[in-house]
């Protein structure tokens, strides 16, 4: 659990401004996309944003500004605050909504989106001893390349599932006794279609989570329940996109989303006014602390968005889960029959907060 989690609001109010300072501060000198956009806006040092209300003086950012500035200025337009060979990795968006877009991120920034993805697998209950399997084809989406770096800092095993068909991923599934499934949640059903195809009963599997991303669904009671029937396990969904980060997860409360504060300051905005305060709901969020190289101090979505969320203060303690030697019978998964080693090893679900 972050420690972040159990600040006062005052101390993570001082922790965020802390962090918005030092992001403002390279953003200002070197990256020359924000310093013409803050000076504008009469922002030209970091101290000019004295406190978190003056928040209201930072100017917004959409995803279509972004693209824009990379058309006028190929490859990686002019939102960049080092040289382009201090940057690691590179990712984009699908383009569904227009213009692609390309985001970079140098290994210290990458570190901290695999912060940010630790924090949604622990909400989950998801820890050291589980084997993770991720069922998508290590495109340039950056969502579980992002998680695949965040379950490297939990420690968990993890088990790439790119470049196979619907029915290979179950077998590895069943044959290495994964613990959490990672991908969209329309492709979680599916496997579900094709094992049923198959005959066999995932629910009856070692898979006590699933964790989702890519498209909006897991967090839609009907389709948690049909995940959660399918698998016979605890469905878990994730917030977050490509030009901001992770910045929100649901715990195994399933009571709505938690805002990861540790690493954003979100705000409500009113959509037609603008008006806008801080709060516990979300209709924009500001990434103020962990990409300093490509970044994003102030993003506005490009619709307004509702999420509930789970107003305990705090996460739940996550269960710890032991993974035991299996007992070994050898009637193969194939057959339409799951051996003792592939059913279902249920663990406790804590209910306190």
């Amino acid at each position: 659990m972050s420690t972040c989690e159990r600040l006062s609001r005052d101390a993570l109010a001082e922790h965020q401004l802390n962090r918005l300072h030092t992001l403002l501060g390279q953003v200002l000198a070197t990256n020359a996309f924000y310093c013409q956009k803050l000076n504008a806006a009469g922002i030209t040092q970091a101290e000019d944003i004295a406190e978190l209300d003056d928040l209201a003086h930072l100017p917004f950012t959409t995803r279509a500004e972004l693209s824009a500035d990379q058309v006028a200025h190929p490859p990686y337009g002019t939102n960049l605050t080092y040289p382009p060979e201090r940057y690691t990795r590179i990712h984009q968006t699908s383009g569904t909504t227009g213009q692609r877009l390309r985001w970079l991120d140098t290994a210290e920034s990458w570190d901290w989106w695999g912060r940010c993805w630790a924090q949604v697998y622990r909400a989950a209950g998801v820890g050291d001893r589980d084997r993770i399997f991720f069922a998508f084809s290590f495109g340039p989406f950056i969502g579980f390349w992002s998680g695949h770096q965040g379950a490297s800092h939990i420690g968990a095993l993890i088990v790439p599932g790119g470049g196979m068909s619907s029915a290979q991923r179950l077998d590895a599934i069943l044959e290495n006794e994964i613990t959490v499934l990672v991908c969209t949640p329309t492709y979680a059903l599916h496997l579900g279609e094709v094992a049923r195809e198959r005959g066999l009963d995932l629910a009856a599997s070692s898979v006590h989570t699933t964790i989702h991303a890519g498209e909006p669904g897991a967090n839609l009671p009907a389709t948690r329940a049909q995940l959660e029937r399918t698998w016979g396990a605890h469905c878990s969904d994730h917030a977050g996109a490509t030009e901001v980060g992770a910045w929100g997860f649901d715990c195994r409360e399933q009571a709505g989303l938690h805002l990861n504060e540790g690493e954003f300051i979100c705000e409500i905005v009113d959509p037609q006014s603008g008006t806008r305060r801080r709060g516990r709901a979300n209709h924009h969020q500001s990434r103020p602390h962990g990409d300093a190289g490509y970044p994003l101090p102030h993003r506005r979505p490009r619709r307004a968005q509702s999420h509930a969320l789970c107003l305990w203060p705090h996460l739940p303690a996550a269960p710890r889960r032991r993974h035991r030697p299996p007992r070994r019978r050898f009637a193969h998964p194939r057959r339409g029959r799951l051996s003792q080693r592939h059913r279902k090893r249920r663990a406790p679900v804590s209910r306190s907060h």
